[in-house]
């Protein structure tokens, strides 16, 4: 089974909200996920991104794959903790 650390879309029609999830890799985007691993609202100014880093590493170690916007996402927040709330 292929599992993805991936966005899950919620809020309303053009008021984006996501949650990071770890999925399955055939499940739907807004379906069932194993772990909810953190948040991110773009709405904000500034963006708040909420990753619990230590559950991230751990399903990375048992073989998860993050998307390529989910790696950025990552990406940001191990570069600018301070401006990114955990």
């Amino acid at each position: 089974m292929a599992v993805r650390i991936r966005l899950s879309r919620f809020g309303r029609k053009k008021m984006p909200f996501y949650r990071i999830v770890v999925q399955n890799a055939n499940a739907p985007r807004d379906g069932k996920f194993l772990d909810m691993v953190g948040t991110y609202d773009p709405m904000q100014n500034p963006i708040v991104l909420n990753i619990k880093q230590d559950k991230v590493q751990e399903w990375i170690d048992k073989g998860a794959q993050p998307t390529t916007t989910v790696k950025s996402l990552l990406a940001r927040n191990a570069a600018a903790p301070a401006v990114v709330a955990e």
